[in-house]
This record gives C-alpha cells, structure tokens and sequence, in this order.
C-alpha cells in the first residue's frame, strides 16, 4: 500500500522544495512588481495609483480587494469541476481571477499608462490559476490512483513533455503579454477544443471509440451493481519506449511513450502561455488520439497536469519573479483541497456522456466569451 503512494511523496518532497526556494527568492529580492508599480503615474484616475487608497490585490493602493469567502465557495467549484473531467480546472480559476474578482478590467486600466504593471498582473493571474490547478491534480490524481482509474505511465510522459514546454514558455512570454491578448486567446484555443469534442459526439467521431465504449459499459455495470472497481481497474500489460499496453475492464488500449511525451510538450505550450493546467487539451488528446474512456482520463490528465504545474510554477515565481496574493490563494488552497476530493468520489457516478457533455457546454460558452471580450472588446454574460 506504502509503495503506489511513494511517487506523490516524491511530488509532494519536490513541491515543498520550490515553495522553499520562492518564498527565499521573494523575500529577499525586490521584484518586478515593485520597480513596475514605482514608475506609474500617482492619481485617483483609472491607470493611476491613489497611494492614500486601500491596499488590495498584490498589496496596490487601490486595487480590487478580492472577497475571501466568494474565493473559497468557487475554489471548491474548481476543485471538483478538474477532478471531475479531469479539465478545466485552470480555466475555471480564471473565470474567477479574470471576472469575479475584477481583475482582468484591472490589468487591463494600465495598459496604456503602464503596460509593464498590465504585464505583471496578467502573470500573476497566470500563476494564481495555476497553484489552484497544482493542488486539485496533486490530491485528484492520488484519489484516482488509489482506484486505479490512472495510467501513470502515460502520465508520468505527458508530464515529461511538459517540463521543457512550460520552461521554454516561462521565459519566451513572461513580462510580455498584454491582458487582451491573453484573454483573447484564453477564449480561442478553448472554443476550438470545445468544437472538436462536439464532433466526437457525431457518429462519424464515435466510430474509432469501439474499444472505449465497451470499457465504458463494463464500468458503469460494475458502478449500478454496486461491485468494487479496482479488480478490473488499470493494469499495466505490456511497457517499452516504442509501445505500451495496458487493460481496463476487460479493454485492452496501446500508445507510444515517445508521441505521449511530443504531445504533452505541445499541449504544456499552449497551457503554460494562457496560465492554465492543460487539462482541457489533455482530455482530447486522451481520448481521441490515445482512445481511452473518461472514466480514466480524467485521474491521468490530472497527473500530467500536476508535473507541469509545478515547474510553470516554479519557473514564474522563483526565476521571473512573478508573485501572487497570498491571502486570496492561501483561501482558495483549502476550497481546492475540499473540491478535490469531491470530484473523484462522484466522477463515478455519473454516465460517461455527461461528463464530456459538461466538458463541451463549458468550452463552447467559456471559449465563445472570452473571445470575443479579448479581442473585440464584446462581453456576454
């Protein structure tokens, strides 16, 4: 039993490391920030700073105060929706950061008078979005091995992939992103998969998917009978660089670790520049490339989300300097903590078709919005 939870005491070992080294580095070294918030003009105008203000976001006179309790309630929104579908996590907290909380009209007042700060708090959205997507894949991905709805070979790949991506973006993209464009195309790349999974939906998109919707009806039997899971759960048949095989509930599935690790470095591209976890890129890709069934999507998307999540995190904070705002994290931590344990507990009692249904009645409306507002200034409800 010790044995299948030492990779997340290494994960967890890893964490508490780079918490270490930020928390070192930003208490010590004065940060963007800082020099960012000192070079705008002082007023009480919108793109000034009224220093007799009250301090709020990031600790600027002035700025929105987010609202701790709201912050916990839609945590745990957060937290179940990702360890739900396995997605969406990131893109939720930055529903919350960008809208709730005001934030994104925030960023977006400087942009002219001072585009560096406008930066600078689009990046700590980025990060913000991805401490809340960190910790759900950190305590959903436990929840679903412990299950054995997780492939973590296929994970640990994906994840791997994912390391020299989220380096390679951190330091092409920090600091020089304005709000309206990440906001813009926050909204396209989503809108785009939620498209994608609609087709999956047509006959035509089911017709590859034999194999996982056998599996699929086998779980749900297994799940209305009120039988264990983990007899039938993942097991590991057959593992080399070239192909791997493993089985579940009675479905044998097959992917190459090498195309696992390609695809992880190009979905962790896209995730890392919009400040998200990527799960919403890795669902598709899980099921329609490698052609697995949701119900072990979503403990193996968590898993290679959570390898990204923290060296984007690290990355950021420790070597860009980027910083957060501890009080409205540190509340949403235990919202997450509390969703994502949720999630799994429930992910099996609802039919595999929903799950996708939620994942595509997310994506079309969150994406359609989001694009519009970032590059054409539109806003919806």
């Amino acid at each position: 039993m010790i044995k299948k939870f030492l990779p997340f005491v290494a994960v967890f070992l890893l964490i508490s490391a780079c918490s270490i080294i930020i928390f070192y580095n930003q208490a010590y070294a004065q940060t963007p920030l800082e020099e960012a918030i000192s070079k705008v003009p002082v007023g009480s105008e919108a793109g000034e700073i009224d220093n007799s203000a009250p301090k709020g976001f990031l600790g600027i006179p002035g700025a929105p105060s987010p609202n701790l309790t709201i912050g916990f309630l839609w945590a745990i929104w957060v937290g179940w929706i990702f360890s739900t579908v396995g997605a969406f996590g990131g893109i939720m907290a930055g529903v919350g950061h960008i809208s709730i909380f005001g934030l994104g009209d925030y960023a977006k007042t400087f942009k002219t008078s001072a585009p560096e700060l406008n930066k600078l708090v689009t990046d700590s959205i980025r990060v913000s979005n991805q401490w809340l997507v960190g910790l759900s894949a950190l305590v959903s991905s436990a929840s679903y091995a412990k299950q054995k709805r997780l492939v973590s070979s296929l994970g640990l790949f994906l994840g791997l992939g994912a390391l020299f991506a989220t380096f390679l973006v951190v330091f092409t993209t920090a600091g020089k992103v304005k709000f309206s464009q990440y906001q813009g195309f926050f909204g396209l790349i989503v809108f785009i998969i939620g498209g994608f999974m609609v087709y999956e939906q047509t006959p035509r998109g089911q017709r590859s998917k034999k194999t996982a919707q056998a599996a699929v009806k086998a779980f749900e039997k297994t799940i209305k009978e009120k039988k264990s899971i983990e007899g039938q759960g993942v097991k590991t048949l057959k593992w080399n660089m070239i192909k791997t095989e493993i089985s579940f509930f009675g479905q044998k599935f097959t992917f190459s670790p090498i195309w696992a690790f390609v695809g992880g470095f190009f979905i962790s591209a896209v995730a890392s520049f919009i400040g998200v976890g990527g799960g919403f890129l890795y669902v598709p890709f899980l099921t329609s490339v490698v052609g697995l069934p949701m119900f072990v999507v979503a403990g193996t998307s968590a898993l290679s989300v959570l390898i990204g999540m923290i060296f984007s995190i690290f990355n950021f904070m420790a070597l860009k300097g980027v910083v957060v705002y501890w009080p409205m994290i540190g509340v949403e931590l235990l919202g997450i903590f509390a969703g994502s344990l949720i999630g799994p507990r429930t992910a099996k009692y609802i039919p595999n078709r929903v799950l996708k249904g939620i994942f595509i009645v997310l994506a079309i409306y969150l994406g359609f919005r989001y694009t519009l507002k970032g590059f054409f200034g539109i806003t919806l409800l």
